[in-house]
């Protein structure tokens, strides 16, 4: 590819390279965005004693079968917990909406820092999810932490080698 631009140095002229990996990875967490917005706004809306009370009772009548002790214990984890903490809950939940969707957007656009900021995010949370996953074991938790510990290997390779790419697509001055 010739730099038809004068005012570009000749490395400016190469394309950037874009990843599919990067932009699955990107879908996955623009999905767990707008996921953590919904439960945020839920939670924003559950704070309200009228409108807890309001899901607690629709829970009790609710008619389910073969899931009666699984309701029941829904609402008593929700009679225990009570409306006051569903804003502590929304706050955290819209914080990390704000944490994956730059994460997903950057990655979209194909940014070299999102990458890292992937990495540095996702990784965090990698001994809290192996912590949880051997003290209660669970096929989804095993799931995720397994996902995201292949998203951390996957963006720390791209980087690395998008990094390699840029240093040696650099003119070198002595």
């Amino acid at each position: 590819m010739q730099n038809k631009n004068p005012a570009l140095p000749p490395h400016a002229a190469a394309p950037v390279q874009h990843h599919p990996g990067l932009r699955v990875i990107a879908v996955y967490e623009i999905i767990k965005t707008a996921c953590l917005l919904l439960v945020a706004m839920a939670a924003f809306h559950l704070d309200r004693q009228q409108n807890f009370e309001h899901l607690v009772h629709w829970l009790e009548h609710l008619s389910l079968a073969d899931s009666n002790g699984l309701r029941w214990k829904l609402v008593g984890l929700l009679e225990d917990f009570g409306p006051s903490r569903f804003v502590a809950v929304g706050a955290v939940a819209l914080g990390y909406a704000v944490l994956f969707g730059i994460e997903g957007v950057g990655l979209w656009l194909g940014k070299y820092w999102a990458e890292w900021f992937t990495v540095i995010a996702t990784g965090s949370l990698i001994p809290l999810e192996l912590y949880e996953t051997l003290h209660h074991f669970g096929w989804l938790k095993l799931a995720t932490l397994a996902g995201n510990v292949a998203i951390v290997v996957y963006l720390v390779r791209i980087a690395l080698q998008t990094r390699a790419a840029r240093h040696a697509s650099k003119p070198h001055t002595s």
